[in-house]
């Protein structure tokens, strides 16, 4: 009997979720914070050094600057900036939405540090004599700007003025911002040094503690100096290390561009569930649908700040989160192929795959926090995301699908309608046969996976000897993030040319012999194996704002920092594969822990070949890739040996090889489907990303694409082949120990004549 109730349960869940999302999902979209790269502004990592070169930066130093940072910052207007403190003396300064990123980094870097002095540059006044906050942009009766300060002792300017005065004819008070050594007043081009404010002569004893600093000013460089006065000095320097900067306009395109190819990924993600899996394959769509509104929810909740690598990420998740939806219902469906009925095959189906979910999942879990804490700025956020989106796939894809699922079968209207799970009834056996899952026939059973597994092997070493040589031959292309130097994006709503770019660089006299075009010629590359000072930066983007009205991309990387990040790519890589052995040794054995990572590591190495072949550039979303291939592609392989797992379960102990390799070519048919759908529904975002995809995450999408490709692979003739080899050994060394064994008590037990 058909339970109705159920079934109106069901729709009532279903609108509850599409009305849910319908009506507030803009109020959820608008407290995500959308980062730089988004929306345009910049991101700045300065080296701390003492002032004076002598003294020593402590924890304390390090607060007190990033202070007044913050209190600049405020002065520009911008919204919820992101400063922290790293290891190593630095400070991050992330500012999105920023309109005059020349204004924001002078105020920024400048060291602020007021001093008055005579003619002869002695040290009268410094800027601690000021009343804090006392600065004010204003003008005076010659309506021209001025700034007013006011000090904090009246005697003691009233003696400074005094002394100056009797200097005569030196009796000037020279204005110094940010005064270093070796700066002399008494020199012809001062007034051209931007140290230099003013010098009005003193003639006469000044009792007051009001002060004004005139000068060339507009009322907009009045008010700069005031407010960089009134934030206060830094007690630092601040050097550039690193640096970029995204123009709100390429912002805006990437967000419109990457949206739209995470669309399209997920639509063809829709249409190959519902077209492999039917009844079951909706189900999955709609949970899919809550998990991105829960995924958006939470970031929400947590103001995360949004990049478009985590765009990417969260699209990125959203193939992931459909491979449990597609483990589940392969189980189900062998489930109903021996015989049970419909909310047998469910429960069992249920808690049989969620082991190989489990297990996959964590993976990815461990490679995403690994690459949280290795990362910086847009990684950090794509492993925000990719961190969330798995945690948000158990709740929807494990136990929504399944809550879902569980009430259109508890309802009775499933039941001998094997159709709606994609079944065909004539591969349906009678439940009296006694049919076992892992007894099931599959298109793959003439398939003989480990005969041939010398020769699978011997391939797989033939490419990464070969991959070794073009490695060394070709090296990798490593772009500014690795290499250090300075690149910069130029954009223009038609097509640039090399000679016009040349051009424009020479009247800036910034010539460059790197150029290369993207988008259809509309986005001119230009780089340098130097980093650009501030002022060059600043330069270039002023000419290339005027001269194509989009403001350029620009990002700067000294040296030592591209080491840095070059090495922590490396620990990263390395700590993260050594967490997937323990894991997977610990949940498996430690040869299938061997095996798994060696299959992995072949993936990775695969991006690094095909990337030098094609001389495709290496920045940091090229670590974030290959981690999230070795934390993905590790599904297969957990898949196809909890397979194994279970056949070895239930034939006992290995006795002779010939057991090894029924239990690896009985895993690997029955799991063969699902490994190469679970990937598919993953391959349909990462396309998509690439086909429309914006232009900066390409490299990353494709190192994505050919990782996964090289996972289908390397899982099926590899990680299983390498573990049979193992195996094998294990049983020969053990067959070895045994009869030892059997001869030492042989000769023992002889009687003594």
């Amino acid at each position: 009997m058909i339970k109705k109730s159920k079934i109106i349960t069901f729709f009532l869940i279903v609108a509850i979720i599409f009305g849910t999302v319908i009506f507030t999902m803009k109020p959820v979209l608008d407290k995500i914070n959308l980062g730089l790269d988004l929306q345009g502004g910049f991101e700045v990592l300065y080296q701390v050094k003492p002032a004076d070169g002598k003294s020593k930066v402590t924890d304390d130093v390090m607060k007190e600057t990033v202070a007044t940072l913050d209190q600049r910052i405020n002065a520009l207007g911008v919204n919820e900036p992101i400063i922290t403190i790293e290891s190593g003396h630095r400070i991050r300064v992330q500012l999105a939405g920023v309109t005059d990123q020349n204004e924001a980094r002078k105020i920024l870097s400048t060291q602020a540090v007021l001093s008055f002095r005579d003619a002869n540059d002695k040290l009268m006044m410094d800027g601690s004599d000021l009343v804090p906050g006392s600065a004010k942009a204003v003008t005076n009766d010659k309506n021209q700007a001025i700034v007013t300060l006011e000090l904090k002792s009246k005697d003691k300017f009233a003696n400074v003025t005094k002394t100056i005065a009797a200097k005569a004819p030196d009796n000037q008070l020279v204005i110094w911002l940010d005064w270093k050594e070796g700066l002399k007043y008494k020199t012809e081009r001062v007034k051209e040094n931007p140290a230099f404010l003013s010098a009005p002569n003193v003639d006469r004893e000044l009792d007051t503690k009001k002060v004004e600093i005139s000068g060339s000013f507009t009322m907009e460089s009045a008010k700069e100096l005031a407010n960089l006065l009134n934030s206060g000095a830094l007690p630092v320097k601040l050097t550039e290390v690193y640096s970029t900067s995204v123009g709100a306009q390429f912002g805006q395109d990437a967000l419109a561009e990457t949206i739209l190819a995470g669309i399209i990924g997920v639509a063809a993600i829709f249409i190959f569930m519902m077209a492999v899996y039917r009844l079951p394959g909706i189900i999955a769509s709609i949970t899919l649908v809550a998990y991105t509104y829960i995924v958006l929810l939470v970031l929400g909740l947590l103001n995360a700040t949004l990049t478009l690598p985590g765009i990417a990420g969260l699209i990125l998740g959203i193939g992931m989160a459909v491979d449990a939806n597609v483990i589940t219902y392969e189980r189900i469906k062998e489930e109903l192929k021996v015989g049970k009925s419909t909310k047998t095959a469910f429960d069992t189906g249920g808690k049989e795959s969620f082991r190989a979910i489990f297990d996959g999942n964590i993976s990815t879990l461990i490679v995403a926090g690994v690459l949280f804490y290795f990362g910086t700025s847009s990684i950090k956020g794509f492993a925000t995301v990719l961190i969330i989106s798995i945690l948000v796939s158990f709740l929807t894809a494990v136990w929504g699908s399944r809550a879902l699922m569980g009430l259109l079968v508890s309802s009775n209207a499933l039941n001998n309608k094997p159709g709606l799970f994609s079944v065909r009834r004539k591969d349906i056996h009678d439940l009296h046969e006694g049919k076992q899952t892992f007894d099931l026939k599959t298109h793959f059973d003439r398939y003989d996976f480990v005969k041939h597994h010398r020769a699978f092997l011997t391939t797989f070493a033939v490419i990464v000897v070969a991959g070794i040589v073009i490695l060394s031959v070709f090296k990798m292309n490593l772009g500014i993030d690795f290499a250090s130097g300075t690149r910069a994006e130029v954009s223009s709503t038609s097509a640039l040319t090399e000679q016009q770019i040349s051009k424009d660089l020479k009247e800036i006299n910034m010539p460059s012999d790197d150029i290369t075009f993207q988008n259809n010629n509309k986005t001119a590359v230009i780089s340098y194996k130097g980093a650009l000072t501030q002022d060059e930066v600043a330069k270039f983007k002023t000419h290339f704002t005027k001269a194509y009205g989009e403001e350029p991309n620009i990002s700067t990387v000294t040296p030592t920092v591209g080491q840095e990040l070059a090495k922590d790519g490396l620990w990263a890589l390395a700590i993260a594969s050594l967490l997937i052995v323990v894991y997977i040794a610990f949940r498996f054995e430690l040869s299938m822990g061997v095996a798994t990572i060696l299959s992995l590591l072949f993936d990775a190495f695969m991006i690094f070949i095909f990337f030098s072949i094609f001389r495709l550039e290496v920045d940091l979303t090229f670590i974030a890739a290959v981690l999230t291939v070795i934390g993905y592609s590790i599904n297969d392989t957990i898949v196809t040996a909890d397979r194994i797992r279970d056949v070895s379960y239930k034939m006992g102990r290995f006795k002779k090889p010939e057991d090894i390799a029924f239990a690896v070519n009985h895993g690997l048919r029955q799991t063969f489907i699902r490994s190469i759908n679970t990937i598919l529904t993953v391959l349909f975002t990462v396309i998509a990303l690439i086909i429309f995809g914006n232009e900066s995450i390409l490299n990353f999408s494709i190192a994505l694409l050919v990782g996964l490709v090289s996972s289908v692979f390397s899982s099926i003739f590899m990680a299983m082949q390498l573990w049979y080899v193992f195996k094998k050994r294990e049983l020969k060394k053990k067959g070895v120990i045994q009869t030892q064994k059997k001869k030492k008590r042989s000769r023992t037990d002889q009687p003594v004549v």
